[in-house]
């Protein structure tokens, strides 16, 4: 184990420090400076290798954090990347991305500040990056039998590169101009920077998966067809429907999804020309929700320029530590400041959109919002608390009601559930023989380390499905809504 006193030595939780912010806001850089090397160590050596270890169960990867951190306390970055990998795909994804259920769950939470897996997590990948440890894995042979990932994100990729070191040909297919789904447009670089994606992108090439990008499955190839090319689909196209909100003024020019904003910024930094890009600068900008797409479309507008920014969330302010309700190991629902948060702007609770208020051009000037009230446990405007906020730009940050789909049922036929999502068994197969779904398309709107999850367990589902067996892990069930604790 690691340091079996560092949990007594050390009690204070130390993460790296973010870049001074008029300094990050200059650029589109990750927001933290480099880590200490030794406050690393020493953060890895309050690991406790718990006899019953609950980070294992909060995590659904599965990850051997105990194992890691040991190594790490140890200085054996090396074969710290092999645990590391042992679970996770794409650690460097999760280690920037992920909302860490790992560390709600870990032991010393009990009394103490959690362990920082997170970040003792990307330490490990950036160091076996930089020194070049993250190695290839082609097959030793090939199957013969071909599979098509339609989607590009994490489930897909995941999904993508266990089927090919398992033999297969994969070839994954991707709407977008660039391979990398969410991951490359709608995440901003200041949370995670592109050479990420094309990093581990090249070792998958590298591996024998093939990237197909800017080909629209339903449009430039019909579903049916791809079906009928290949042996298997994996269906990994997200939750990509946006939550609207569909009240007076709706329709005003300046009232966009987020995802169209974040889109365009991203294309605008990888260095393409975006004709009449959705931009911040000079403006009133109010963003409808307070998840992390909200706090992305902060950050985002900050960057840019914005004369202000107001973030607006329906329900109540989360409390600022664990309340009895949730008690450890849940995952508890906390007031978070995010990089984004700390960079400027205004954010207020119990707030409820009535109106888009319009001047004579059609465009938007402000909004009308009112109280939020419970009422027959319907939350509601409240009459008489009615007031206007300035508002030349509104972005709808609201979540996602589930995956499009138009194509899917009329060109496959495949059924979807109550909840909007493709339907599918305890295999990850739909109704359509060799066609299977991962990640939010089968889900829902859920966290990157679950699409990495279903990604893995679908593989090992096709993997069975194409040769009767299978040695790939499958880390999770479709019917698992949480680790059970």
């Amino acid at each position: 184990m690691a340091d079996p006193k560092g949990f007594l030595k050390v009690t204070e939780r130390e993460l790296p420090k973010r870049r001074p912010v008029p300094i990050r806001l200059m650029d589109w850089k990750e927001v933290y400076e480099q880590g200490d090397p030794t406050q690393l160590r020493r953060q890895a050596g309050r690991c406790m290798d718990c006899g019953v270890p609950f980070c294992h169960q909060g995590c659904p990867l599965g990850n051997l954090i105990p194992e890691w951190n040991d190594l790490t306390w140890r200085g054996d970055g090396r074969q710290a990347i092999e645990r590391l990998h042992a679970t996770n795909n794409f650690p460097e994804f999760t280690g920037r991305l992920c909302p860490a259920p790992c560390e709600s769950a870990c032991v010393l939470g009990i009394n103490q500040p959690a362990v920082t897996i997170k970040q003792v997590e990307v330490s490990i990948i950036d160091q076996a990056f930089a020194n070049g440890w993250v190695d290839s894995h082609p097959p030793e042979s090939l199957t013969g039998k071909t599979v098509a990932v339609v989607g590009s994100g994490p489930a897909g990729l995941a999904a993508a590169q266990q089927l090919t070191r398992a033999g297969h040909t994969v070839a994954v297919y991707e709407r977008d101009d660039r391979i990398g789904g969410l991951l490359r447009y709608g995440i901003p670089d200041f949370k995670m920077e592109k050479k990420h994606i094309d990093a581990r992108l090249k070792q998958m090439a590298d591996e024998g998966t093939r990237f197909r990008a800017g080909v629209n499955i339903g449009v430039d190839i019909s579903w049916d067809a791809l079906r009928s090319r290949y042996d298997a689909v994996v269906i990994a196209t997200g939750a990509m429907v946006p939550r609207d909100l569909p009240i007076p003024g709706r329709d005003l020019s300046g009232v966009h999804f987020a995802m169209d904003y974040l889109v365009q910024q991203n294309k605008a930094g990888a260095g393409d020309d975006v004709p009449g890009q959705i931009t911040a600068e000079d403006k009133h900008v109010v963003v409808l929700g307070g998840g992390d797409t909200g706090a992305d479309c902060i950050g985002t507008a900050h960057r840019q320029g914005a004369a202000s920014v107001t973030n607006l969330a329906i329900g109540t302010q989360p409390p600022k530590s664990r309340t009895d309700a949730q008690p450890w190991p849940m995952t508890p629902t906390l007031f978070e400041v995010s990089s984004a948060h700390e960079e400027g702007g205004e954010r207020q609770y119990l707030v409820s959109t009535v109106e888009f208020l319009g001047n004579e051009s059609g465009e938007v000037r402000a909004i009308r919002v009112a109280e939020t009230e419970f009422v027959d446990g319907r939350r509601v405007p409240k009459s008489g608390t009615e007031r206007e906020i300035p508002a030349d730009l509104v972005l709808l940050a609201m979540g996602f009601t589930g995956p499009e789909s138009h194509d899917l049922n009329s060109q496959l036929g495949l059924p979807f559930d109550g909840r909007g999502n493709v339907e599918r068994d305890g295999d990850y197969a739909t109704s359509e023989p060799g066609v299977f779904v991962a990640g939010d398309a089968g889900r829902g709107q859920s966290l990157i380390v679950w699409a990495i999850a279903e990604g893995r367990a679908a593989a090992a589902a096709v993997d069975r499905f194409l040769e009767g067996e299978t040695e790939l892990p499958a880390p999770v069930r479709p019917t698992d809504r949480a680790i059970a604790l």
